[in-house]
């Protein structure tokens, strides 16, 4: 774990009111369980680890010293994510990076699942970050559609429709017919 923040874990004991409602043992539980879920997450949307370790810190400080309401661990995550995601949107509105690079070559086998069929890493690659985050969220992550709204400040009933083009655009892309109803011509 990263120094920076232990310190800031601590600081938070020293200060009544500095943030967030957690002792430094509690934090390095939370730490634990969420820091490799959200690393892999930054870095499928930023395609650099080196943005993405930087993002992952700046998300854990700032959830650290925010005054939050108390919460249990899954909104705690959720608004950990929320916050790695508007960090990451800021980078690229501020900073006028373009916002994931298309050479893949940094990024390690960040999922098993994209490297199974040919050309479906260089797909993804071609998705909106709005696509890759709601895909990586619900396929590689797990979260379901009402997480997935907490994760991004999404409206809750657009998420069914959002992943709906998201999925068909990607299976466009690597040359797949879209999954649907099958429509029988008639001879």
């Amino acid at each position: 774990m990263n120094l920076e923040l232990i310190s800031a874990a601590d600081a938070l004991e020293t200060e009544p009111d500095a943030g967030l409602n957690m002792n430094e043992s509690e934090f390095r539980a939370f730490y634990e369980q969420t820091s490799a879920a959200l690393i892999r997450y930054l870095t499928c949307i930023t395609r650099r680890q080196d943005v993405a370790e930087d993002l992952m810190q700046e998300a854990y400080s700032r959830l650290l010293t925010a005054r939050l309401p108390a919460m249990d661990g899954r909104r705690m995550r959720s608004y950990l994510f929320r916050i790695a995601t508007n960090l990451t949107y800021d980078r690229w509105r501020h900073s006028k990076e373009e916002p994931p690079p298309d050479d893949t070559s940094e990024i390690s086998g960040a999922s098993p699942h994209f490297d199974r069929r040919l050309g479906v890493r260089q797909a993804f690659d071609r998705l909106k970050p709005r696509e890759k985050q709601l895909l990586w969220l619900a396929y590689v992550e797990g979260s379901s559609h009402k997480e997935i709204a907490e994760d991004t400040g999404l409206q809750p009933g657009s998420i069914r429709l959002l992943l709906f083009r998201a999925r068909r655009k990607l299976a466009e892309l690597i040359g797949m017919k879209p999954a649907g109803p099958a429509v029988e011509k008639s001879k």
